[in-house]
């Protein structure tokens, strides 16, 4: 299912950093070194047939590389 974050991603939470990311060594093979975070938040997604719909999504950033591998967790 292909989605795509609209507007801005509220209540943004950390969940996890460094060595407690079961995907740390994916996560520095992939996209590098980094301070890698799992977060959580609530955003608007839209999905593949156009509607908008309210979702806990969960995904992983650090600073320089920006954010990846998004997830939704929860439709609200």
């Amino acid at each position: 299912m292909k989605l795509e974050i609209v507007g801005e991603i509220t209540h943004i939470e950390t969940i996890a950093q460094g060595s407690g990311i079961r995907d740390l060594a994916l996560l520095k093979s992939q996209h590098g070194l980094g301070n890698w975070r799992k977060k959580k938040g609530i955003a608007n997604v839209r999905l593949e047939n156009g509607e908008v719909v309210a979702a806990e999504v969960h995904w992983y950033e650090a600073h320089g590389i920006g954010k990846v591998k998004f997830k939704v967790k929860e439709w609200l």
